[in-house]
């Protein structure tokens, strides 16, 4: 049912039409009108000729425009395919003159819309979260996590949503001062270098031509690399004492012991799960999802760990995690809770839980054990592709002996007992 108007269309009729039983047309001019379904809808329908046939193109939705509406609500309703009555007539504008050329409107939308899709996913993000999946089977959850949260923060909110040819080396440069100037140079330099890498993935595929900054080094001032420094042999029985007088989570003291004792990865000894453990063969085995380097690893236990994680066993051992989080039972305990328990007991600033690595080398090497064997034990990557084919071999019967004089070596101290840094016989 049509309902004769030979006036143009104002935006009160529009807004006050209302739905009948059949669906009604409220004409404008030159072909557009305002068809008012019974559901209520209200959709702008732009009818012409080409060649003699009649067509129908569907230019939207009719809206009214909320109070305090900002130039980019607008750009996004408009993109949304919802148009005010002047803009329906700016609309059919641009069909008429596509029609003029004898091109129907609805294929010059698609072709338009098949463009915009293209570009969406050749924008910076795209690209990036392109990249991060198959970083993701490489990486450790942690390392991850650090770079999503590095694009997020820092990267994408500035250009993000830019076609990645069109990022300039002057963004990249405005987006890592801006880092540094809030005293994050690491943060920076990893937003860079992972930004890097994005840029050349997009020319390797085709998207890109030249990264921005391909040619562009040490733009982001380097800081000096601190290593975490290893306990001393003073400073062992202070910690060994710190930690029994601690008046915070039990489980928090036996994972600061654990990793004295077993001198693993902090997030690889707090995100354990029971099944990894087999106390009756005094052995840890840590699949390679959890460790840095992506290879399974066997950690020994020393009669002392075993004896921990049993006491452990009795806290926590009815749930999936060794050490789980008091807030959120799903997940493990958090590396902050560590750093807390240093302040707390004196080693505020003097030591971290990853130092404990640089201890057991330092300790195990003035036991004289081989480089291999403590380096297997460290789980650390040989550089040398030849040399770490070579040795793969897991050294367990050596390392088996090797933590366990640790670890008779670190009550020794603990106690103030005379200790000579001697290998003992297998």
């Amino acid at each position: 049912m049509t309902i004769p108007n030979r006036k143009q269309l104002t935006d009160t009729k529009c807004r006050n039409a209302k739905p009948a039983e059949r669906p009604y047309k409220l004409t404008d001019a030159k072909g557009l009108y305002l068809e008012v379904r019974p559901s209520g809808a209200k959709l702008w329908r732009y009818r012409y000729r080409i060649g003699g046939k009649e067509n129908l193109f569907a230019l939207g939705e009719y809206a009214i425009v909320p109070k305090g509406e900002t130039d980019g609500d607008a750009r996004r309703r408009k993109e949304g395919g919802r148009f005010t009555l002047e803009e329906a007539r700016q609309e059919r504008i641009k069909a008429r003159a596509h029609v003029k050329q004898g091109l129907h409107p609805s294929h010059i939308r698609s072709s338009q819309n098949m463009a915009r899709l293209e570009a969406n996913a050749n924008t910076f993000e795209a690209v990036a979260n392109e990249w991060l999946t198959t970083k993701k089977v490489e990486w450790a959850p942690s390392r991850t996590r650090q770079v999503e949260r590095i694009f997020a923060r820092e990267v994408f909110p500035q250009i993000g949503r830019l076609p990645i040819d069109s990022v300039t080396a002057q963004q990249m440069l405005t987006i890592a001062n801006r880092v540094v100037k809030r005293g994050a140079p690491t943060i920076a330099q990893i937003a860079w270098n992972t930004s890097g890498k994005v840029f050349a993935l997009a020319k390797k595929t085709g998207r890109l031509k030249v990264s921005p900054i391909s040619d562009m080094n040490d733009v982001i001032p380097r800081t000096p690399v601190k290593h975490h420094p290893p306990l001393t042999r003073k400073q062992i029985p202070q910690l060994v004492n710190g930690l029994a007088t601690y008046v915070g989570e039990r489980q928090t003291v036996i994972a600061m012991q654990l990793l004295m004792l077993t001198f693993v990865r902090s997030n690889e000894l707090l995100g354990a799960e029971w099944p990894e453990f087999d106390l009756d063969a005094a052995e840890w085995r840590i699949p390679g999802s959890r460790m840095k380097m992506r290879e399974d690893h066997i950690v020994p236990l020393s009669s002392q760990a075993v004896a921990l994680l049993g006491e452990l066993h009795d806290l926590t051992g009815s749930g999936k995690h060794v050490f789980p989080n008091r807030q959120h039972p799903r997940k493990f305990m958090a590396r902050s809770t560590l750093h807390r328990a240093l302040c707390v007991i004196g080693f505020a600033g003097k030591f971290s839980p990853h130092g404990f690595r640089a201890t057991a080398s330092t300790m195990l090497n003035e036991l004289a054990y081989r480089p291999d064997v403590i380096e297997r034990q460290l789980a650390h990557c040989e550089r040398n592709d030849v040399r770490g084919a070579y040795n793969r071999a897991e050294y367990l019967p050596e390392r088996r002996v090797m933590m366990q004089q640790y670890a008779d070596m670190i009550d020794a101290l603990a106690q103030d007992e005379k200790v000579i840094p001697s290998k003992r016989r297998r």
